[in-house]
């Protein structure tokens, strides 16, 4: 667009009624297609999740508004949020997009005395003078300078927690912008940033020591030193929920952009669990974008996903595949070296494998189907980016519900196995102790069902023959029976866990490897 020209400045717009040239960014935004019926603080309620808004025109003659953000930035990111995601005011699209003007100069004009009432209310709630309904007095007002970014850490991490169940839940108190996960010290942890501070500060209010399922995968919540979180790719373990045009990093898969649209928007996802009734409507606006403050902060209950997540299953409406799939393509693998029986071992680490299938055509691919999505969702998250053979292993859910067995008469070179009956699944017996000792791939590995007259230079002996470099090694103190390996590196312990779990020391002893949280 040329600005020498007189139609490039905002009278002459009006002729182009619906798109008119992209505007370069100002921190005035013009909305069209607005209700008629549309109160102010509903349309401020669009703009509150990311910044101070601080002026509003209402034309309500032509169904459009202009709204003013404290700063350019801010504005920057509510375009960037809600072009993939159209934002609805009283369940009708709303159109976004910058203005011509730098700033809205409504001073001398008439019917302006309600959207500054509007506008003050909002201020008043954002620095803390209004106490907000359920919030204990004395943490009414947020802290000066407070992060809008949270640090949380799951415990007792019995069922897969993803990033999109932590973008589910933390969505209800206002717009999440960007996630972060990842495993430090052996826990499960997330970086979460929120538009505004304040969201952050009741979200920790609400959540800090919930428990997302019955009785397990605990929150524990503080503020972060960080204030902004840089995310560098959108895929299952980080995510920036303004920018889809982030590459997914090493070839890994994300979600599809409606897929990551559905999880952006305000609200899409219906609340799968019982807690939501303890979320009070949002403050004052009929409609705020996800703003809800929880009429008794901390009597939410655990934050059931669902009942059936109890018996290890967990319907996410909208997850990425098919909700409630069992089935992952595993692709990158080595051909050289990977068999059905090695991937049984390994993904039987996080689950009970049912069937394994390397492709006929590409045997650098193979389809593992679990015995339920919760198993399969953990062996995703666990699995996925580790090294394998000298390549990079990448698991994503299968749009199969099931892996066939080859016909009578098939060719299939024993590529597809059922191992549905083996005794070797670890997670068979409900409530088994294999549940609480599920870690990420580590160097060092738990040994167990030694038997006495295996000694120390036997079992390191075991691990250098498979190829392994052994750098520590050290038996329990109280039981004879287990010991803990450090191997070279994670690849190696990844490697020597398929070789020699199940390794038959005689005695009628079968060593048991698993990953360790250890480290010796």
């Amino acid at each position: 667009m040329n600005n020498s020209t007189p139609s490039a400045n905002g009278n002459d717009n009006k002729k182009f009624k619906g798109d008119r040239p992209p505007c370069s960014p100002s921190r005035v935004l013009h909305l069209r297609k607005i209700p008629c019926d549309v109160t102010e603080a509903e349309v401020i309620s669009l703009g509150l999740p990311f910044g101070k808004v601080t002026n509003l025109l209402m034309l309500k003659g032509k169904s459009q508004a202009f709204l003013e953000m404290a700063s350019e930035e801010a504005a920057v990111t509510m375009v960037n949020y809600y072009t993939p995601v159209t934002p609805h005011l009283r369940s009708q699209p709303v159109y976004i997009q910058y203005s011509n003007h730098r700033e809205l100069k409504t001073d001398n004009l008439p019917n302006q005395a309600r959207a500054q009432a509007a506008l003050q209310a909002v201020s008043a709630v954002q620095s803390g003078n209004l106490s907000l309904p359920g919030a204990p007095s004395n943490e009414g007002a947020v802290l000066p300078g407070q992060s809008p970014v949270l640090r949380i850490i799951i415990e007792n991490l019995f069922y897969p927690v993803t990033l999109e169940v932590l973008h589910q839940i933390f969505s209800k108190f206002g717009t999440v912008l960007k996630i972060i996960t990842f495993t430090k010290n052996n826990q499960f942890q997330a970086l979460l940033q929120y538009a505004d501070p304040l969201n952050a500060h009741y979200a920790k209010m609400a959540l800090d020591g919930q428990n997302i399922y019955n009785a397990c995968c605990t929150l524990r919540i503080d503020f972060s030193k960080l204030t902004s979180l840089n995310v560098k790719y959108n895929n299952d373990k980080s995510r920036d929920f303004t920018r889809l045009d982030l590459p997914t990093g090493d070839g890994q898969p994300s979600l599809e952009p409606p897929m990551a649209a559905a999880f952006g928007a305000p609200g899409i996802i219906s609340s799968p669990y019982a807690g939501a009734a303890g979320f009070a409507p949002a403050i004052g606006f009929p409609q705020a974008t996800g703003l809800s403050v929880p009429a008794v902060p901390g009597a939410l209950g655990p934050l059931t996903l669902t009942s059936s997540a109890v018996t290890g299953r967990m319907a996410i409406p909208g997850a990425s595949g098919i909700p409630g799939n069992s089935v992952l393509l595993v692709t990158n693998l080595n051909p050289d070296f990977i068999t059905p029986h090695g991937l049984f071992i390994l993904f039987g680490v996080y689950g009970d494998v049912h069937r394994v299938k390397i492709m006929f055509n590409k045997k650098e691919n193979a389809l593992v189907q679990m015995a339920d999505a919760s198993q399969a969702q953990l062996a995703m998250n666990h699995l996925s980016g580790q090294r394998l053979y000298g390549k990079v292993l990448r698991a994503t859910l299968s749009k199969h519900q099931a892996v066939q067995l080859p016909r009578e008469g098939q060719e299939d070179q024993g590529l597809t196995k059922d191992f549905s009956n083996s005794p070797l699944h670890r997670f068979k017996k409900p409530g088994s102790k294999n549940f609480q000792n599920i870690f990420p791939p580590s160097a060092t590995l738990h040994l167990s069902n030694i038997p006495p007259s295996v000694t120390m230079d036997d079992l390191k002996n075991l691990f250098t023959e498979a190829g392994c470099s052994v750098k520590a090694f050290k038996f329990f103190q109280k039981d004879r029976k287990m010991a803990l390996i450090q191997l070279g590196s994670v690849e190696e312990a990844i490697q020597a866990l398929i070789e020699l779990h199940n390794h038959d020391l005689g005695e009628n002893h079968h060593l048991r490897v698993s990953f360790s949280k250890s480290t010796i």
